[in-house]
C-alpha cells in the first residue's frame, strides 16, 4: 500500500513537470500568453466595427469598407482568419473592448485624449475635421453660438470632448444632448431629413453621405484636421500594437495605404450639391425604365457603375448629341459603333450594349499588373481619351518616380496630357487628359451616389413594411433615447 502511495506521488510529479513544460505550447486563449500569442494561438483576429458608408458594409452580399479591408489585410498579416462583429453604437463599441470580445476597434473614430486613460491608439490612417452640419434650406450658423435649435451628437463620440472645451473656452450658453442609440450616420440622416437642427460630424463621412442626402450641408469646421485610429484595450502588453506598427509600415513602404486611401477617399472631392440632387431625381423618374437594359449587358460588372458611366455620358439621354458627332446613351462615335455591329446609336439597347462591349474590350488591353480593383479605372480614362494616351500617361507616370499601375499616382498625371512641357515627352501627344480626369471621378461619384440611395430606399422600404407590422399587432412606435446635457 505504501509502494503504491509513493507511485501515485511520482505520477503526479512527472504530470505536474511535463504539464510545465508543455505549457507554452498548449493554446490557451488567456493566461500569461500576450495579446498577439493569444489571436495566433486562436487563429482569429476579432475586430468590432459599425456599419458606415465608409468603415463597413455590404455590396452584393459581400463585405467592404477601408476599415473591413485593412484589417482584413492585417487579419491576412498575421497569418489568421478575421472575425467582425458590427455594433450599433460607440458604447456597445468600447465594451466589447473592456469586455474582451474584441482584439481591436476598427471604426473610423478620431483620436481622442481621453480615451487614453482607458485605451491606447494605433497608427493613424487617414484625417479629419470635425464639422457643423444643418439642413441646407434653413440659416447656416456662422459658430457654436450661433446655434438657434437642438444640437445632438453621439454618446461616447470624441465630439463631446471637442463640445465640453468649446463651452469653457469661448460658448459658456452652448448646450446639447446626447443620442444613446443612434450612432452618427443616423444623426445625420435625421439633419437631412429635417428632423433635427444640427449634429457634429467627421468630414469625410459628411462628405459620403452628401452623396445620398444632398440636403446635408457643412455650416463650418469645428476642429483642425485631425488623426483617425483604432483602439485597443490599455495595458503593458505592447505585441499587438507592435505588430500593427510593422504592418502599417510595410502597407506604407509597397505604396498598399496609398491605394486603399485613394479607394476610399479619393473621389470624395468636392460636393456639388445641385448636380447630386439632379442625379437623385434622375434615379428615381429615368432609371426605372431602363434599369432592365444596365442590368442584361452589364455582364461581370456591377450593373450600377455601367449605369453610373451611362450618366455621365448623356445624363441617361438616348438622343444625346455631342458636336463631336458621339451619340446615345453610351456616346459612340460613328466608326465604334460600326466596329459593336451598333446599327442606331439612338436605340437605347444598342447603345448601351455596344458601350459595355467597348468597356469590356479596354478592360482585357489593361496591363496585367494593374490590380484587379483599379484596372476599371484605366479603362474608363481609355474609354474617354483613347488606349494610346492611357499608355503614355503611364509612361509619364514612371518616368517622373510614380508607379504606372497605381491609379493615386496615374490619375495625377492625366491633366499633363494638355500641357506642352509634358506632352511633347509622349509617343501619341496631346490629349485632353483633364476631361479623361473629371470623367473617372464623376463616374466614381455617381456610383456611390446610386448605390447607396438605392440602399437608403431599401431600407426605408423595409423599416416601413416592420413598422406597419408592428401597428397592426398593436406594439407603439419608440422615440430615440436621448440623455439631456
Amino acid at each position: 500500500m505504501k509502494r503504491l502511495k509513493i507511485n501515485y506521488l511520482l505520477i503526479g510529479l512527472i504530470t505536474v513537470l511535463l504539464a510545465l513544460a508543455l505549457w507554452p505550447s498548449i493554446p490557451w486563449y488567456g493566461g500569461g500568453k500576450d495579446a498577439l500569442s493569444q489571436i495566433k494561438s486562436r487563429g482569429v483576429l476579432r475586430i468590432s466595427t459599425v456599419n458606415s458608408p465608409l468603415t463597413y458594409y455590404t455590396i452584393n452580399n459581400a463585405p467592404a469598407g477601408m476599415d473591413y479591408e485593412l484589417a482584413k489585410r492585417f487579419a491576412d498579416y498575421l497569418g489568421v482568419k478575421l472575425e467582425v462583429t458590427v455594433r450599433p453604437n460607440l458604447g456597445d463599441l468600447f465594451d466589447d473592448l473592456d469586455d474582451g470580445k474584441a482584439d481591436l476597434l476598427a471604426a473610423g473614430l478620431i483620436y481622442n485624449g481621453e480615451r487614453l486613460a482607458h485605451y491606447q491608439s494605433g497608427p493613424s490612417y487617414y484625417s479629419v475635421s470635425q464639422q457643423l452640419v444643418y439642413r441646407i434650406d434653413k440659416p447656416r450658423p456662422k459658430n457654436l453660438g450661433d446655434l438657434k435649435g437642438r444640437l445632438i451628437v453621439q454618446s461616447g463620440s470624441a465630439y463631446l470632448s471637442t463640445l465640453r472645451s468649446a463651452k469653457a473656452d469661448s460658448y459658456p450658453d452652448l448646450d446639447w444632448a446626447i443620442s444613446t442609440d443612434q450612432g452618427q450616420k443616423a444623426l445625420l440622416e435625421a439633419v437631412a431629413d429635417g428632423k433635427l437642427d444640427y449634429t457634429v460630424g467627421d468630414s469625410v463621412t459628411i462628405g459620403l453621405l452628401q452623396r445620398i442626402h444632398p440636403q446635408l450641408a457643412v455650416a463650418f469646421d469645428v476642429t483642425d484636421e485631425e488623426p483617425v485610429t483604432w483602439y485597443l484595450p490599455r495595458n503593458d502588453d505592447d505585441s499587438l500594437n507592435a505588430a500593427m506598427l510593422d504592418f502599417y509600415s510595410q502597407m506604407g513602404e509597397e505604396g498598399a495605404m496609398a491605394r486603399l486611401e485613394e479607394k476610399y477617399l479619393g473621389h470624395v472631392g468636392t460636393f456639388d450639391y445641385v448636380d447630386t440632387r439632379t442625379f437623385l431625381r434622375a434615379i428615381d423618374s429615368t432609371l426605372p425604365d431602363i434599369k432592365p437594359l444596365f442590368e442584361k449587358y452589364a455582364a461581370s460588372m456591377d450593373w450600377r457603375l455601367l449605369a453610373a458611366i451611362s450618366y455621365q455620358e448623356s445624363h441617361w439621354n438616348p438622343q444625346a448629341t455631342s458636336p463631336t458627332g458621339v451619340r446615345g446613351m453610351m456616346m459612340l462615335t460613328r466608326n465604334t459603333a460600326d466596329s459593336l455591329d451598333v446599327n442606331d446609336r439612338l436605340d437605347p439597347e444598342q447603345s448601351i450594349r455596344g458601350g459595355s462591349e467597348y468597356l469590356k474590350r479596354m478592360m482585357e488591353k489593361v496591363p496585367d499588373t494593374i490590380p484587379d480593383d483599379e484596372r476599371i479605372w484605366f479603362a474608363l480614362a481609355a474609354y474617354n481619351m483613347g488606349y494610346a494616351h492611357m499608355l503614355d500617361v503611364r509612361k509619364l507616370t514612371a518616368k517622373q518616380g510614380g508607379n504606372p499601375d497605381s491609379w493615386a499616382d496615374v490619375k495625377l498625371r492625366l491633366p499633363m496630357l494638355s500641357q506642352k512641357r509634358y506632352y511633347a515627352q509622349t509617343t501619341y501627344g496631346y490629349a485632353r487628359g483633364h476631361e479623361a480626369y473629371n470623367y473617372v471621378e464623376n463616374i466614381r461619384k455617381y456610383q456611390i451616389s446610386l448605390v447607396g440611395y438605392l440602399q437608403e430606399q431599401d431600407k426605408r422600404l423595409a423599416q416601413q413594411s416592420a413598422l406597419e407590422a408592428e401597428l397592426g399587432a398593436g406594439y407603439p412606435a419608440v422615440e430615440p433615447k436621448i440623455a439631456m446635457n
